[in-house]
């Protein structure tokens, strides 16, 4: 995934994907690094397909910022957060199933608030699969952005998935 990566966007969106130790981040480029690297947590291909997620959705502006901008708030977020963060988390996590569909990688959708109310973490969840479903839908019918669109060809490309692949595999019951 990263030779890949850094294959198609270390020249043309001075962009490299990068293995880290704890957690995911964004950083641009910097005195340390001449390059935005999206570093993705203990080498895991999921986190590096969600933070690429994140990345190919962010737009010149936001990619010029620490993490994108975004704030994260730990597990145990009131009910009204935990809203927000799925909010933020639709699109990504939409693009992300489709790049793992594209590879051949299970995809999990995550609220990621584990220590939330269970009441509303199990509502919530439902809630947010059916919105996932949904974005995913319309990326694959409107287009993914760009970046994404490239990367998702060239993963279809590497691993021999183009018959595999389509808009059938995106419904609830597959989440």
């Amino acid at each position: 995934m990263i030779r890949l990566f850094n294959q198609l966007f270390q020249s043309s969106e001075n962009t490299v994907l990068v293995a880290g130790d704890d957690e995911p981040i964004y950083l641009p480029a910097d005195q340390q690094s001449p390059h935005h690297r999206v570093v993705f947590a203990h080498g895991f291909y999921e986190s590096a397909l969600h933070e690429i997620s994140h990345w190919c959705i962010a737009g010149k502006e936001r990619r010029q910022l620490v993490d994108f901008g975004y704030w994260y708030e730990p597990d145990g977020r009131s009910a009204d957060r935990q809203r927000e963060f799925e909010q933020v988390e639709v699109k990504p996590q939409a693009l992300e199933w489709i790049l793992s569909e594209a590879c051949g990688r299970k995809f999990h959708v995550s609220t990621d608030n584990l220590d939330g109310d269970p009441d509303e973490v199990a509502a919530g969840l439902a809630r947010f699969r059916h919105n996932v479903v949904q974005q995913a839908q319309h990326y694959l019918s409107e287009g993914l952005p760009d970046r994404a669109e490239v990367l998702k060809q060239s993963l279809l490309d590497y691993y021999q998935r183009h018959r595999q692949f389509s808009a059938e595999l995106f419904v609830l019951d597959r989440l």
